[in-house]
């Protein structure tokens, strides 16, 4: 987080670190938010529990969920138990990206010579974005240096548009498709296949294939109507063979 929430929210997964394990439950470290929590026993996992320390141990890293908050006495207690593979693993994920995005911005100030006001600039940041990783998907644009240069100021924007755009991999969305092709007549259809199957190629969309009268369809986009438009085109250029060839477009499962 670019300016980090004095307290997480009920139901949010945060990084925990076990500091001290108890007879009925273990103390610990909201790693993000630098504060303390509880673990009760009864939250470690499901089922009964006979010695605690078969199931954690002092200074193991988890992924908890909070599942109670006292503003006042800034009392929390979170849960192991609650917490899916999934979840588990989405949490982990977005932390890594989160810590990736946040030494961009970092290289980024570096560059620009702005170290000294990060603390000034997170404040400013704050407004407008939740996490580095929203910063740098902003920063990522085409005009991502222009739409931060309010915020940053141009030469800091910049740097951060620049360096995004060397760092971020675009994500490519793929999509699979079965056709089945065959000549309705013998006459010509070798060659009649070829055509449509060149025909289709040339549409952005690769062609395997699988074994008559199977073919591999694969289509890939910034999104998965990007993806699915090829498909769609891919269609389109079949009906031009629809008196010669016999055609079926099936999505892969």
């Amino acid at each position: 987080m670019i300016i980090s929430k004095p307290l997480p929210d009920v139901g949010e997964l945060v990084l925990v670190r076990i500091n001290k394990v108890m007879p009925f439950g273990a103390y610990c470290t909201l790693t993000e938010y630098g504060i303390s929590a509880y673990l009760p026993i009864a939250e470690v996992a499901n089922g009964w529990i006979k010695n605690i320390h078969e199931f954690i141990k002092d200074g193991q890293s988890a992924v908890a969920k909070v599942i109670f908050v006292d503003k006042e006495k800034r009392a929390i207690d979170i849960s192991l138990k609650r917490v899916s593979n999934k979840e588990k693993k989405d949490k982990l994920n977005e932390s890594s990206m989160e810590k990736r995005a946040e030494q961009l911005f970092k290289q980024a100030l570096e560059r620009a010579g702005k170290t000294a006001e990060i603390e000034a600039i997170k404040q400013k940041l704050a407004q407008k974005f939740s996490t580095y990783v929203e910063l740098l998907e902003e920063a990522y644009k085409p005009d991502g240096a222009k739409n931060l240069s309010s915020v940053l100021g141009s030469e800091l924007a910049e740097a951060l548009h620049d360096i995004a755009v060397k760092s971020i991999k675009p994500k490519v969305f793929e999509v699979s498709y079965t056709l089945e092709l065959s000549a309705k007549n013998r006459k010509g259809n070798i060659n009649t296949i070829k055509e449509a199957l060149s025909a289709i190629e040339q549409l952005g969309v690769q062609v395997i294939y699988e074994g008559a009268p199977h073919y591999l369809l694969r289509a890939t986009g910034e999104t998965y109507p990007v993806a699915e438009g090829k498909i769609t085109k891919a269609e389109a250029a079949l009906e031009k063979y629809e008196k010669q060839l016999a055609y079926n477009v099936l999505k892969k499962q």
